[in-house]
């Protein structure tokens, strides 16, 4: 009897030991929750099988302060046996907390109704860093002598002046394609939260005030070389440089690329043809899908500029009609050109293009020709392609979000938005069925700037619960967005620096960083990619080992490196198309505040008179 109570308490310690030793991780949103948001973490391990509770606890007297028993279970996710989705929705005490279950506790995160002030602003720190033209982080200007242009038989080799602009990435190619619609994403978001922003730079980008909000300082920056770069009616140039650019790793100030005319670059005219001066040809077939990007972002910037530069927002409205008859006229895709390898933007969708320039060109002329045009654009295409895929070509359907459904959503028009608000259902519901069964709920496709198509679906999701009062993919939209800050199997942001101290890419593939050790505060990462992708991809060298080793499967591999091009490696239209989003939860927090405020200030008692 004794030797069997022993062997019981013997058994009784080894396997508590073997509890409190459960190896797993709890991924979090670093940057935090807000009060009464939806708030879930979740836990990836291979010991633990069931779990009935978790606790939160105060990270500054390490105390639990609430124990949460909604727990949903997903079992094996990648390379762990066993997954769990931790709700802790109902805890809406402001404060700094961490989670504990089975003695694995997650980092820190704070709850608080300020969490994402500023963030839409931070953001515009990486902007300014790949401005070309004059750079206000390096204090220096750059591509000085652009161009020359190509692709025209009455123009070849003759100088234009297109300076300025967005350096796409780390690459110094710049394209049409990409940053109207980082303009138009900035605009927008001013439009929809213009409170979210400050002025503390001035037009150039260097710090000082200049009486104009600093996001739209940056579309201005945007648009004057969108004006540059389609001096008259139909015509247009589509990028400047090409795949020659990728010659290492370099600071912009010292390119010296040469493309045969010394340090001018190539300025691609649009020719609605397929194009490319090397062996490799894209498959261009119209002007459609760059001319409505031209005129979208024309016809918004004239709006929300004409107050501080009349006569540029006079000049871009003209522009921005121009802009859409020509594509009206030369339907198809314009794609990007190379010149070595056959590695483009595929853009193989238009209609969504000229339904955004048509209803925006609505708003602001009242023409109902637009509108009827926009109707029939946007019925061509309900759903962006992409959502509820398993995969895509690479910036095969861009924009990765279609914002003229929302506009048509929105408008007073019973017929229209009644039409438009089940689109976007759509796209939703596509997305939601892909990611429902896993525990980060995402479904997007694991392909190259993945984290693009996160920071679309989020909006998407915004826009579309503003409208219809639809709570079905709040908890999906909360676990996206919780994804780019932590929630994801490797428990990092892909925000480089935000939050400021929480673990965020370090190591990015940028020539700032690898060359001078320069911060990419603000970049967006492209983000994980299928496992199976990852493996064929040619030129990629994991230059400083893989600390996140232990989390890489076929499910999605990223890693924070700088030899790894294809998930660390920041972009200029996917930071900025995060700015509507960030912007918004900005303003839901302010509202929330300003709510909370108010009750607390009808339940204190009133002071008597003596």
């Amino acid at each position: 009897m004794k030797n069997f109570i022993t062997f019981c308490l013997a058994l009784t310690v080894s396997l508590s030991a073997k509890i409190f030793a459960a190896e797993g991780w709890i991924r979090i949103n670093q940057l935090g929750y807000l009060e009464k948001s939806i708030k879930a973490a979740v836990l990836i391990t291979d010991d633990i099988t069931q779990l009935k509770s978790f606790e939160v606890y105060d990270a500054k007297t390490n105390k639990p302060v609430w124990k949460g028993k909604q727990i949903k279970s997903f079992g094996k996710f990648g390379n762990f046996k066993n997954s769990f989705r931790l709700i802790f929705t109902d805890f809406e005490k402001n404060g700094t907390f961490y989670i504990k279950a089975h003695n694995i506790q997650s980092p820190s995160f704070p709850i608080s109704n300020n969490v994402y002030n500023g963030t839409a602003d931070f953001l515009l720190k990486y902007m300014r860093q790949q401005q070309c033209g004059y750079n206000p982080f390096l204090k220096d200007s750059c591509h000085t002598h652009d161009g020359f242009i190509v692709d025209n038989p009455e123009l070849n080799l003759k100088h234009i002046d297109v300076k300025g602009g967005w350096h796409d990435a780390t690459d110094y190619l710049q394209y049409v394609t990409t940053s109207a619609n980082a303009t138009y994403q900035m605009l927008f978001a001013y439009m929809q939260n213009p409170s979210a922003f400050k002025d503390e730079y001035d037009k150039d980008g260097n710090p000082g005030k200049n009486g104009v909000p600093d996001i739209l300082d940056e579309a201005k920056w945007g648009l004057d070389w969108l004006d540059k770069m389609n001096p008259s009616d139909e015509i247009m140039f589509n990028q400047i440089a090409d795949d020659r650019d990728h010659a290492g790793f370099r600071l912009p100030t010292v390119d010296s690329v040469n493309y045969g005319k010394g340090l001018e670059r190539p300025v691609y005219f649009v020719t609605g043809k397929v194009q490319g001066l090397g062996k490799p040809k894209n498959r261009t077939t119209g002007v459609a899908s760059t001319a409505g990007k031209y005129a979208s972002a024309f016809s918004l910037g004239s709006v929300l500029l004409k107050d501080y530069y009349p006569e540029f927002a006079q000049k871009i409205a003209d522009k921005a009609v121009a802009a859409y008859k020509f594509g009206k006229k030369y339907p198809g895709v314009c794609q990007t050109a190379c010149f070595v390898s056959p590695y483009f933007y595929e853009e193989e969708n238009y209609t969504d293009d000229l339904e955004l320039a048509a209803v925006q060109l609505y708003n602001v002329t009242g023409d109902k020709q637009y509108l009827k045009d926009a109707v029939q654009y946007g019925c061509l295409e309900p759903v962006t392609p992409w959502m509820g895929a398993d995969t895509a070509s690479h910036y095969e359907w861009y924009p990765f979000i279609n914002l003229g459904h929302f506009l048509l959503a929105k408008l007073d028009n019973p017929k229209v938005a009644g039409k438009f608000l089940p689109f976007m259902k759509k796209g939703l519901e596509n997305v939601f069925q892909r990611g429902k069964d896993n525990p980060f709920l995402i479904g997007i496709p694991f392909i190259w700037c993945s984290n693009n198509l996160v920071s679309a679906l989020i909006s998407q999701s915004k826009l579309y619960s503003q409208l219809s009062k639809d709570t079905k993919y709040l908890e999906m939209e909360a676990a996206l967005r919780d994804w780019l800050f932590g929630c994801n199997p490797w428990g990092t942001s892909m925000i480089i620096d935000l939050p400021e101290n929480g673990d965020s890419p370090q190591d990015p593939h940028s020539s700032l960083w690898v060359k001078n050790h320069y911060k990419i505060s603000g970049g967006l990462v492209d983000g994980p990619i299928y496992g199976s992708i990852f493996k064929y991809l040619e030129g990629l060298k994991i230059v400083n080992g893989d600390e996140y080793e232990k989390f890489q499967s076929d499910f999605a591999v990223y890693h924070d490196d700088y030899g790894d091009y294809s998930t660390n490696e920041p972009t200029m239209d996917g930071t900025a198309s995060l700015s509507f989003y960030l912007s918004a939860m900005q303003v839901d927090g302010e509202k929330a505040e300003q709510m909370k405020n108010k009750q607390t200030s009808t339940q204190l008692p009133e002071k008597k008179n003596n």
